[in-house]
């Protein structure tokens, strides 16, 4: 995958690199959050970023928000109720 910057949210329009890890974590976390299994909540988590990462492959820069975006589509149709958390809790990411 090529090199894809992330403008944070604010007027700043600060950007850094896009992180799969980071991505990973915040959606295990919703997943956690709303007590599906560890081990559920992992392969969750990892099929939502794999998503997540096929669709920035063409991308050299989006926003956070366009990823939280993309992130919650595939994640609530895996688990709606973290998707539903995912999409509302705007300070996991």
């Amino acid at each position: 995958m090529n090199q894809v910057s992330v403008i944070k949210q604010g007027s700043k329009r600060v950007a850094e690199p896009f992180s799969a890890n980071k991505l990973f974590e915040s959606i295990l976390a919703a997943c956690l959050s709303v007590r599906l299994a560890e081990g559920a909540a992992e392969h969750t988590a990892g099929r939502t970023t794999k998503e997540v990462e096929n669709w920035l492959i063409n991308k050299s820069e989006v926003t956070s928000n366009d990823i939280r975006r993309q992130a919650a589509k595939t994640l609530i149709v895996l688990c709606p109720e973290a998707g539903y958390l995912y999409q509302q809790n705007k300070t996991i990411m």
